[in-house]
């Protein structure tokens, strides 16, 4: 099973974790484990904010741009899913149009519109040691689709995950929390 450029639909019986109402784009997925980014939920922090941490200089127009919290490991560091129109020195090509960095250089190119044409900052990261996501898909925690980029770089962040469960043909509502048995 490679789960590479598929997302994670968390489950509804996942209230009160972490990852309750969360979609991830898996970035990369092999025998050694996953390491994903949530797309779904925004930090406290706006893009604007970030950069002037960074002592990037910028227009106001990243003001109403949001970071994500890409997961809770790591969350000191800033990773940047981005489509593929234009490759950094630091830039993994992930396939399907798009690209991860956790270069500075793509941060300052974005701040001087010299950027990739789609992109989403996120802190932190979502990881998984081997055989470790298998069983969580084993034991219903996530669906699982390809992905989609329109949905990581486009829309409202409280609709991807309905997005994504369209894409299956499912209303996460309909669903129950807990797994019966016959």
């Amino acid at each position: 099973m490679d789960l590479a450029h598929h997302f994670l639909l968390a489950m509804p019986g996942l209230t009160g974790d972490y990852f309750a109402n969360s979609l991830t784009y898996i970035c990369e997925h092999n025998d050694e484990g996953a390491m994903g980014v949530m797309i779904n939920r925004p930090s406290d922090l706006s893009l604007i904010e970030l950069f002037s941490q960074l002592s990037l200089q910028t227009d106001r127009k990243w003001v109403d741009t949001m970071v994500y919290e890409g997961g809770p490991v790591a969350t000191e560091r800033g990773l940047v899913l981005h489509s593929s129109d234009q490759q950094f020195e630091s830039s993994a090509d992930l396939g399907g149009g798009l690209c991860l960095s956790t270069a500075m250089e793509v941060l300052d190119a974005i701040a001087h519109d010299r950027g990739p044409e789609q992109f989403l900052v996120a802190v932190g990261y979502a990881g998984w040691g081997a055989g470790q996501l298998e069983a969580e898909i084993a034991n219903n925690i996530w669906l699982t689709t390809d992905a989609d980029v329109d949905i990581v770089f486009h829309g409202v962040w409280e609709e991807k995950l309905k997005r994504a469960a369209d894409l299956l043909g499912i209303d996460l509502n309909l669903i129950a929390a807990r797994p019966g048995h016959a």
